[in-house]
């Protein structure tokens, strides 16, 4: 699975133009049937059950320069718009095609003449608000380096950029597998089938739990439920992965004890958040998942978490712009 960097500065008026047409407002599939496969048609209507489906697009580029980038996207990889020195939208490739028809209808064209005829439906797609900055450091690109053009990450990379982003996979035209190729893959496979994990990490589990945990039993900061040990674990406010060595020795102030009977997990995908002073943040997005929904309403929906305090907020605020589900910009 792989990334790719989609430029879409809504400074721009044309872009915001295009952005708040297929995107803000998702493209209605029967509309435009007429201009497309009936393949295209039919696999939008699978993953796109309600009949409408976020969309955008890629021109050809001068000299066709950004034909050989496009022919790498495949559905199931990840996408996140970039403008304004920030990411602030991602989601999941649910399916390409290519159809100027549609794209002259839907976009007209550039100034060029040309159009974004290579298209694409985006599935699972959520708001963020992560500083290009941050994407600069983790991938060690440099200072003033933007996404001029769409850019196709490679696996490291993406592999890396994964672990700032919080996106769930989301439907997707399943990718043909050669199965002949993944069993040799397998075979030829000389590296290490697990990972070992470091003396200093568990080290660090291990305070951060006592801290949280002295006795046995203990509070989930989250839903307020009293319950064993077993059922708790030391769940950092802020992802680990991006926390700088200060903040990982902040053992007062970087973690909470999160229950395994959903809080955890609901914290750690971004379906709630701690707002400013405690009270819980909801996702719009959790509407969409109704059994997600209902935990919510009876544990959270009216919790106000008393482990925050002025110390934590700022890992708070952290989740909140980079980890929680947000609605796509309107």
């Amino acid at each position: 699975m792989r990334i790719i960097m989609q430029p879409a500065s809504r400074a721009k008026k044309v872009v915001n133009q295009h952005y708040l047409d297929t995107i803000a407002n998702p493209v209605v599939i029967e509309d435009y049937a007429h201009l497309l496969d009936a393949q295209v048609v039919d696999q939008l209507g699978t993953l796109f059950p309600d009949g409408s489906a976020p969309m955008w697009g890629v021109a050809p580029g001068k000299g066709n320069v950004n034909v050989s980038k496009i022919k790498k996207m495949r559905p199931g990889d990840w996408v996140v718009f970039t403008g304004e020195n920030k990411l602030y939208l991602g989601g999941t490739i649910a399916l390409t095609w290519r159809s100027k028809d549609m794209a002259q209808q839907l976009w007209d064209s550039g100034d060029d003449g040309s159009t974004w005829e290579f298209m694409y439906a985006i599935s699972g797609i959520q708001g963020f608000d992560i500083p290009i900055q941050e994407v600069r450091k983790l991938l060690n690109w440099t200072e003033n380096r933007n996404v001029m053009n769409v850019t196709i990450l490679g696996e490291d990379d993406s592999d890396t950029l994964q672990s700032l982003l919080t996106l769930d996979p989301a439907p997707a035209v399943p990718a043909a597998v050669d199965e002949q190729e993944e069993e040799a893959a397998i075979a030829s496979f000389d590296g290490d089938l697990e990972r070992k994990s470091q003396r200093a990490h568990r080290g660090e589990q291990a305070a951060l739990k006592r801290r949280l945990l002295p006795g046995n039993s203990g509070e989930c900061a989250l839903c307020g439920r009293h319950l064993p040990g077993a059922f708790l674990i030391g769940a950092h406010i802020k992802k680990r992965a991006m926390c700088d060595d200060g903040e990982k020795r902040d053992l007062a102030n970087i973690a909470m004890l999160a229950c395994t009977f959903g809080c955890d997990a609901l914290y750690e995908h971004g379906y709630i958040a701690v707002a400013p002073h405690g009270e819980i943040q909801v996702s719009p997005l959790a509407r969409d998942l109704p059994a997600v929904a209902q935990h919510i309403e009876k544990w959270l929906a009216t919790r106000k978490v008393t482990w925050w305090n002025e110390d934590r907020e700022k890992y708070y605020q952290w989740h909140r712009t980079h980890t929680f589900k947000n609605s796509p910009p309107a």
